[in-house]
């Protein structure tokens, strides 16, 4: 009959197991982080050459797309490490996020024919890059939505929140760009491009608060001697407060060059993460193995006596399962060595899973920000949809509701979705390349 020991033994296995797909999965992540670095850039040196007619730009294009190339190398290297079937309670969501950008790295040789051709506006390129970059960043979100270990969950959250915002860096680099390189800022553009200034400066504000102590540190700096960012705030004065909508072209490259300085800077920060999360991986499976070492090196006379075994004493040990005392604090399941003989195995039932419970009430709390994101999501896709809003109309639709009302801006959305869910809804018509892919 197999002993509570035994199944002791196979939890820790199974943690093993889990963190183990846990550590390929941020592997993948790191590898994402750099391909979408790689195809922030394309995007910014594609629109720079469309909006210029081909004047600017393209003779880094062709550099950067071999870049690009390489990050996707590198990607599917990781993706056949991490084996057909990730583990977790969001394995199937995993998959499905990395089939979409598979999808969206395969149609990128069309698209980049369209930019060589000079097919596509700067807008409708922005949008396409954007639908495949939100792929990459899709992958990093159900990552960390399926990690079962409260630091390296709360560092990919972290991480997500990093990379959405640089990716909202890298659209205003997209969107400064065309409006310098073809000398005008339409209306249109102009709200879409504060817009995206102020997304991007709540995920940071994300980030931050999820930072471990030494990348808190880097970041605090990098915002504080941040001269590239004094460049690109000088820059947004001009291009917002121009009479009409004349631009200098000239500023295009000027522009182009200081927001590439600041999303490098930002990349920068990107690294140091990513390698934080490789480290704390790699620390956290040592100390899996020295726990399951130590309960493999208990002898069966470890096991608690059954009641009536052995007289009295066998009863009293057997009803000490019943006992509501608080397992001691003198011995832990992740201490380095073989534990001391002849604790009573109830004991350290009881620690692994007190252990468990507070992993799982740490995970929720680093999904909180996540769960909340999403929430904020979908009901800013509903509004769009149903009312043909633009993202940033319908950011500040559920912004002014939550003001009137005097509510957190997560209650207003979680009240748009359950509104939806109860009303009819009417034919909208087709949303435009953006709404689609939100």
């Amino acid at each position: 009959m197999r002993s509570s020991l035994h199944f002791l033994v196979a939890a820790r296995q199974h943690e093993m197991a889990a963190l183990e797909q846990l550590g390929k999965a941020c592997s993948l992540v790191v590898a994402m982080s750099s391909l979408v670095h790689a195809l922030q850039k394309e995007r910014g040196l594609s629109n720079m050459v469309l909006a210029s007619g081909g004047a600017q730009g393209a003779e880094l294009l062709a550099p950067q797309r071999l870049l690009a190339d390489a990050q996707i190398a590198h990607v599917r290297d990781e993706l056949d490490r991490l084996g057909p079937h990730p583990s977790g309670g969001s394995g199937a969501r995993l998959c499905n996020a990395i089939a979409y950008t598979l999808q969206g790295v395969a149609a990128l040789p069309a698209l980049r024919a369209q930019v060589q051709a000079g097919r596509l506006t700067p807008s409708a390129c922005t949008d396409a890059f954007a639908r495949l970059i939100a792929g990459c960043l899709s992958v990093v979100f159900e990552a960390a939505d399926s990690a079962n270990e409260p630091e390296i969950s709360r560092m990919l959250v972290a991480l997500f929140h990093l990379m959405q915002g640089k990716e909202l860096a890298g659209q205003e680099r997209a969107c400064g760009t065309s409006a310098f390189a073809s000398g005008q800022l339409q209306p249109s553009a102009r709200a879409q491009w504060l817009h995206l200034i102020e997304s991007q400066e709540r995920c940071f504000e994300v980030f931050a608060s999820l930072a471990t102590p030494r990348v808190l540190v880097l970041w605090q700096a990098h915002m504080a001697g941040d001269t590239d960012m004094a460049a690109v705030e000088r820059m947004r004065r001009v291009a917002h407060t121009a009479s009409g909508s004349s631009l200098s072209r000239s500023w295009s490259a000027d522009w182009f060059a200081a927001c590439s300085h600041r999303l490098d800077a930002l990349h920068g920060v990107e690294t140091l993460v990513a390698q934080e999360l490789q480290v704390l991986c790699l620390h956290k499976l040592q100390a899996q193995e020295q726990a399951l070492a130590a309960l493999q090196a208990l002898p069966p006379g470890a096991e608690p006596a059954q009641v009536g075994a052995e007289g009295a004493e066998g009863s009293e040990a057997g009803m000490a399962f019943f006992e509501a005392s608080a397992p001691p604090d003198t011995w832990s399941l992740d201490a380095v060595g073989a534990p001391a003989l002849g604790r009573d195995i109830l004991s350290l039932v009881q620690q692994q899973s007190q252990r468990l419970q507070t992993m799982q009430s740490q995970i929720q709390e680093a999904r909180t920000a996540l769960h909340e994101r999403k929430t904020l999501e979908r009901a800013k896709g509903l509004l769009m949809a149903q009312h043909q809003l633009s993202e940033s109309d319908a950011y500040q639709l559920l912004r002014q509701t939550a003001m009137n009302q005097n509510k957190r801006m997560l209650e207003v959305a979680e009240a748009v979705l359950a509104m939806a869910a109860l009303v009819p809804q009417t034919p909208a018509a087709p949303a435009g390349p953006a709404a689609a892919e939100r």
